[in-house]
């Protein structure tokens, strides 16, 4: 037999080397400090692997969720110990919730030193521990390369979330002997899951289709991770079922399509909510069930059989309890499952036109609302704008009144056109979201714009990363809905609290959002007159360069409709309301309510 290649390296040129060359990435976000010194020397050295530098941590992370959005493949984030990994554990949090594969790359202080309360030493792989598929700690240089082929297999594969390599110093300065091939042998014990379905519950689940008279689609994030976007408008079209989509399931089913009712929930369209309350059937895919979807959850789809297909099993009636007799569960990636649905459907008669037809007049009867008071700029005009100048585009949102707006009114007919932070919630998500989607983007060689849309509280959290916007040549449009006040926040105090408007008020502490661009060299552009809209739009769909846009709100502005807390999902407030109160009330009796 031949002699096995072996060549001597230090722990830091052997995990760039399985990065790169087994692992095939080509960005990482990322910030030094002393405990990964030694890996950053390495990255001096080299030209095959791109390091974004950034301004936070926290960005960092939030910047490998988005890439990880766009491209389907693990984003990478890299930070030192102690500081530096304690702060990302928000935006491995979000990633978590999302299910979004990212893998986190943390230096720790020398092996010889941990737990001895050495500078900048944190527990991580402790403190993520809630927040992560897995996490390991990596004793020994040789324990590399297995170790990242087990974190990117973990964190891509299943169900997809975050992984954590914690990295002390001293293994990554060591040196051991590497040879091709030993990253890949290990085993993970207990580590299997589920791509296939049950062949049984999938004819179940054809059955039931094929005998439902009014069913339903409500799809999730998991159509996007397991990319089953063809396969779910295959289904919907052979049967002629409405499809209504969560937060995360935006773009997995084009919003331009006839049978699609939009969003469901909170913030979900009228029609969307009512179809879920009267339906007969519900084919959840991808989904969770979550509160916000749901509301009152003894009261949603009440009458409907279930078909629940999930590739983790803990999903599955975790939420809403399964019936044993008609509902069916099925475990399984959501490509796989529907795959075999759809051959089982196809060239059967649905019976279901009448309940399409219903739908339609719910469509007419109950449409998302547009402002009748045309003295104030609106969110729906700023997205009908995005609508017309940037027909496919990346977008990004941050937290709050402007997210659900951007999920009510903005058209996107792509999967992996869509990046939210939406079970955590993170506000300070959406800008580094954005660069970290348009460094996807550069490194998938395709030629669209990325629109950062936020809201002036979120903005105001990672806004430093203008600077790593600039240097780093990631020319992003940042669209920002100002209200001068944390909106979401206020609209609850004003509908669910008797208006005590409390420090939810920016007051003088507001800065100039173009001046403040314009320090990182970015051109600004303020819009207050409903106008100048459009053509503030249009200017900066011809930029090349990055852009703020900052439209200029009424201070009580509403999202419309909405469930009141602890409500029924069908039983909603505002249905046909107006975005902006027609009568507004003046400054002066608003400065009399708010507590700042």
């Amino acid at each position: 037999m031949p002699e096995e290649k072996k060549s001597k390296i230090t722990g830091s040129e052997a995990l760039l080397n399985c990065l790169v060359k087994n692992e095939g990435v080509k960005t990482i976000f990322g910030y030094p400090g002393g405990a990964v010194l030694g890996l950053y020397d390495e990255l001096y050295k080299r030209d095959d692997i791109n390091h974004i530098l950034v301004r936070h941590e926290q960005s960092a992370g939030f910047m490998a969720d988005g890439y990880a959005r766009i491209t389907g493949k693990p984003g990478v984030v890299l930070a030192t110990s102690g500081p530096g990994a304690t702060n990302i554990v928000t935006s491995l949090c979000s990633s978590h919730m999302d299910s979004i594969p990212v893998v986190a790359l943390t230096g720790q202080v020398p092996t010889y030193g941990i737990g001895k309360d050495f500078f900048q030493e944190a527990d991580i792989t402790g403190i993520t521990m809630p927040v992560v598929k897995h996490s390991y700690l990596v004793l020994d240089p040789t324990q590399i390369p297995k170790t990242v082929k087990k974190a990117f297999l973990i964190s891509s594969t299943g169900r997809p979330g975050p992984t954590l390599i914690d990295l002390p110093k001293d293994v990554l300065s060591g040196t051991f002997e590497y040879h091709e091939g030993m990253e890949n042998k290990f085993t993970l014990p207990g580590y299997k899951p589920t791509v296939k379905g049950n062949a049984r519950q999938i004819h179940a689940a054809s059955k039931a289709i094929l005998a439902a008279k009014k069913p339903m689609l409500y799809i999730g994030g998991g159509v996007v991770s397991s990319n089953a976007s063809e396969e779910i408008i295959k289904l919907a079209e052979t049967c002629s079922i409405p499809v209504v989509y969560t937060v995360m399931g935006k773009g997995a089913f084009p919003d331009n399509h006839v049978l699609n009712c939009g969003m469901l929930g909170m913030h979900g369209t009228a029609y969307a909510n009512y179809a879920i309350h009267e339906c007969d059937l519900l084919i959840a895919v991808g989904v969770r069930f979550d509160d916000r979807v749901t509301g009152k959850i003894e009261t949603f789809a009440p009458d409907a059989n279930v078909i629940h297909i999930d590739v983790d099993p803990a999903e599955i009636g975790k939420n809403r309890k399964m019936k044993d007799v008609v509902d069916i569960p099925i475990v399984g990636d959501a490509k796989s499952v529907l795959t075999e649905l759809n051959e089982k459907v196809n060239g059967k008669k649905c019976a279901s036109e009448k309940w399409v037809e219903q739908i339609e007049e719910w469509k007419k009867q109950y449409p998302l609302d547009l402002p009748k008071n045309k003295e104030y700029i609106s969110p729906q005009q700023i997205l009908l704008a995005l609508n017309k100048y940037f027909k496919d585009a990346v977008y990004t949102v941050d937290v709050g009144q402007h997210q659900m707006w951007t999920a009510q009114y903005l058209e996107i007919n792509k999967p992996r056109r869509w990046c939210s932070s939406s079970g955590l919630g993170a506000m300070g998500y959406g800008f580094p979201a954005a660069l970290g989607a348009k460094a996807a983007v550069k490194d998938l060689k395709l030629n669209i714009p990325v629109v950062a849309i936020t809201g002036d509280g979120g903005f105001q959290m990672n806004f430093q990363e203008l600077g790593t916007m600039v240097s780093h040549d990631l020319p992003v449009v940042i669209v920002l809905f100002n209200n001068n006040n944390l909106g979401m926040v206020r609209q609850w105090q004003e509908l669910f609290y008797d208006r005590h408007y409390s420090y939810i008020d920016w007051g003088a502490g507001s800065p100039d959002y173009v001046k403040l661009v314009e320090a990182f060299g970015v051109k600004g552009i303020k819009v207050t007159d409903p106008k100048d809209v459009e053509s503030a739009v249009q200017e900066a769909s011809k930029t090349k360069k990055p852009i703020l846009l900052e439209f200029q709100l009424h201070y009580e502005a509403n999202v419309w409709p909405i469930v009141p807390p602890g409500g029924s999902s069908h039983e909603m407030m505002g249905v046909n309301a107006a975005t902006i109160p027609s009568k507004p009330v003046n400054k002066s009796e608003l400065e009399k309510i708010i507590k700042k």
